[in-house]
């Protein structure tokens, strides 16, 4: 009876040896209910064609307002497996007041590790290799692509099998590194949804999450006429998609070659100029069209403009300190807007205290408590706390070798929190973001030229901006009428 009991037992011992792990299970499954492994394996290339919104995070009016949109049509992506090429085409047109061309055509590809971008001219860049990175995770945010990834490529690395509530879920580790959390529907097996953690300048570590839904039939393959994209608490794009194609021929979504033979461009050096333009005034420029300007007060300065992000700022910020043997103790920063508070927790890791608009203070107390652990900034190694000093209506900032009055411009269709800088005895302007000499469009003019001339009576003779070049005020003027 002892030998007849293992003649029974050692078959079982022998399936539960070999039966697969449920990280690998549940990919067999999702792939079962894509169609099945070897269509999935089978797929050439997939064509998705479609339109969304594509809502523009931290640009909105109020902090805490919705996002302006930028209406996405004409979108087009073309997967091409072998050769592991993704090109995407799309047509966008702001649906809220933008300074430039209100419609803007974009074609970017991935060739491997090549990411480049086609012009209007027809002629490509190589982009960066953190672009190629964003690029390839976003490529693996599609049900069929992650799922085929796993199936095709024995060195990904699978983990964490859990349930909550109607998903199960695993995590993906690929043989390139890039991390990816997979959720499943625990009914249809159907993919749910591709979650990815990020860098962010502003927010810090960020979860980037792409969901699925209304699948169809597509040539005997499973796929989603709905891809929903948000970036932590914000949506990022929904795709409603209007067609998916299997194995149409892919065209040309290879990187041109002088791309490919192109190095991948580096970050460029952040290079900081400083020119006079009032006594104890220095407006700092330099790379690109983000400036700031340092004002000096009996003992000590202060910077108008912490922007773009720590990079740029940590070098204005010591650009600004080397100007004077006088501190630097405060910056101005002049709206929540990402690409001008870009600099805020760089700014706060310095010592600075920040003067903004009330408004924004819970904002930046919100992005300075975000953790910064994968790519760790000054602050998230070096932790301060936080001190403002808000304004309400307006703000004086005066001593004997300097005054500098803060106004709240009020009632803007498009800056809601922002702070513009009035010097009375140069007559001078110091503002951001309410008239660029290089744009095409100025749809808030009229509400500046209100706040400055109407609202506060000031009287101005030059401007010092931080997008642009220094002007006189009445050539501004002029320029924004000219070009409502």
């Amino acid at each position: 009876m002892k030998k007849l009991l293992c003649l029974f037992t050692l078959p079982l011992v022998a399936a539960a040896c070999t039966s697969a792990p449920p990280e690998r299970q549940l990919i067999d499954e999702a792939a079962d209910a894509l169609g099945g492994r070897q269509k999935v394996l089978a797929v050439k290339t997939l064509t998705i064609e479609g339109e969304g919104p594509a809502p523009n995070v931290g640009q909105n009016t109020m902090p805490d307002g919705e996002l302006p949109v930028w209406k996405v049509t004409e979108f087009k992506r073309i997967i091409d497996f072998p050769n592991h090429r993704m090109r995407t085409a799309q047509l966008r047109t702001a649906q809220f007041l933008f300074a430039n061309a209100n419609t803007q055509r974009q074609d970017q590809g991935l060739d491997g590790d090549v990411a480049y971008n086609i012009g209007e001219n027809g002629g490509g860049t190589r982009a960066s290799a953190a672009v190629a990175r964003d690029r390839r995770v976003e490529l693996l945010q599609h049900p069929l692509v992650i799922v085929r990834e796993v199936l095709d490529d024995p060195a990904t690395k699978l983990s964490g099998y859990r349930k909550n509530g109607n998903q199960e879920i695993v995590e993906i580790e690929t043989s390139k590194g890039e991390k990816l959390t997979l959720a499943v529907d625990s009914g249809s097996k159907l993919p749910s949804r591709v979650t990815s953690m990020t860098d962010n300048a502003n927010m810090g570590d960020v979860a980037i999450d792409t969901a699925f839904s209304a699948y169809e039939n597509v040539g005997g393959v499973q796929l989603p006429k709905r891809i929903t994209t948000t970036i932590d608490k914000y949506p990022q794009f929904d795709l409603t998609v209007s067609k998916n194609t299997v194995d149409a021929d892919a065209g040309n979504t290879a990187a041109p070659d002088s791309v490919k033979s192109a190095a991948a461009p580096a970050p460029p050096p952040q290079v900081v100029t400083a020119e006079p333009v009032a006594k104890g005034i220095w407006w700092l420029a330099g790379s690109g069209n983000h400036r700031s300007v340092v004002f000096e007060f009996d003992d000590h300065l202060v910077l108008y403009e912490a922007p773009l992000n720590e990079t740029r700022s940590k070098a204005v910020i010591d650009k600004a300190r080397s100007l004077s043997s006088k501190p630097l103790t405060q910056v101005i920063i002049s709206h929540h807007h990402f690409d001008h508070s870009g600099g805020l927790r760089v700014a706060v890791a310095e010592g600075l205290t920040i003067i903004t608009y009330k408004d924004n203070i819970p904002f930046f107390q919100d992005l300075l408590a975000r953790k910064h652990t994968i790519v760790p900034d000054e602050l998230e190694k070096n932790q301060k706390p936080a001190k403002f000093e808000p304004v309400d209506d307006q703000m004086t900032l005066k001593d004997k070798s300097m005054e500098v009055q803060l106004y709240h411009l009020k009632d803007n269709p498009r800056e809601g929190t922002n702070l513009f800088a009035y010097v009375p005895r140069d007559r001078m302007l110091v503002k951001a973001d309410l008239y660029d000499s290089t744009w095409q469009f100025h749809h808030w003019g009229a509400n500046v030229i209100t706040n400055i001339e109407d609202v506060r009576k000031l009287k101005v003779d030059k401007q010092v901006p931080v997008h642009g070049g220094i002007q006189a005020y009445a050539e501004m003027v002029k320029t924004m009428r000219a070009n409502p």
